[in-house]
């Protein structure tokens, strides 16, 4: 299997493991994260794995999808309550069979496809190594508010090292997903790995860096955490601009959540 769908695959295992001790109650909760459902949460997951397998069968499904959900929001819905209607607002155990069948379906297509492959999405198109890190990085993204919300500790592990590359990757996405312009060179970045390891990118640096634990950084990248409610250091204005506003995943522009909202 192509190395990030295992991982992908790994991460899906992870949250299915913890979801599978909901209670009916528990999937109808709101979490912090907008105050979406758990049952909001992974109909999004759903809806997300299942426009990738769009794109993976070509580039006319994957249109004929986003314009199918298009015409949808166009009647006034948000995005949860067209997700919703879309896939008929499947819930609790129902649910969680639907997007686990699905997730594993789009694993294994996924690694069957030459990794020269691009592949369309809402942003950029991408080759597949990174298109299934994406979904790698939407689970264990969304998950986490689920895990807030159930109280769960969660295991970090060097799965991360995929997260991490795709958030210093849209280091120039940040700022331009807003119409910004990008303020100054890409930060150099070392992280510790959950395993105790060092991971670094760009070019080293004293006076533009981000350093810290490849955890916080995910989390930062990903916005199920804000800045300075990690031990995540920026040093240099560029550096510092990042990490107060990083998005590493496609769509409108998105902030972080408020300092102190949500933590471990």
């Amino acid at each position: 299997m192509l190395p990030q769908a295992a991982d992908f695959r790994a991460e899906a295992d992870a949250l299915h493991a913890l979801l599978a001790t909901l209670t009916e109650a528990d999937w109808a909760r709101p979490t912090l994260f907008k105050r979406w459902t758990t049952n909001d949460i992974v109909q999004h997951l759903h809806a997300g794995d299942l426009m990738a397998a769009a794109s993976v069968a070509g580039e006319n499904p994957f249109r004929q999808m986003r314009a199918e959900i298009q015409s949808v929001r166009d009647n006034g819905l948000t995005r949860v309550e067209e997700t919703r209607q879309r896939l008929g607002n499947p819930t609790g155990e129902r649910l969680l069979d639907m997007w686990y069948a699905a997730m594993a379906d789009l694993c294994e297509k996924l690694s069957a496809m030459p990794p020269d492959t691009r592949l369309k999405w809402a942003g950029p198109d991408m080759g597949v190594r990174m298109f299934t890190t994406a979904r790698q990085m939407e689970t264990w993204a969304h998950g986490q508010a689920i895990y807030d919300l159930m109280g769960v500790p969660r295991e970090a592990t060097d799965r991360l090292r995929n997260i991490a590359e795709i958030g210093v990757r849209t280091y120039g996405w940040t700022f331009a997903n807003r119409g910004r312009e990008v303020p100054g060179p890409a930060p150099y970045v070392r992280l510790t790995a959950p395993s105790g390891a060092n991971w670094e990118w760009n070019d080293p640096s004293t006076d533009n860096v981000v350093e810290g634990s490849a955890l916080e950084f995910c989390q930062v990248a990903t916005q199920t955490r804000n800045v300075a409610d990690t031990a995540i250091v920026a040093t240099g204005a560029p550096a510092k601009e990042w990490m107060r506003l990083a998005q590493c995943f496609a769509g409108p522009p998105e902030d972080p959540p408020a300092p102190g909202l949500r933590h471990a």
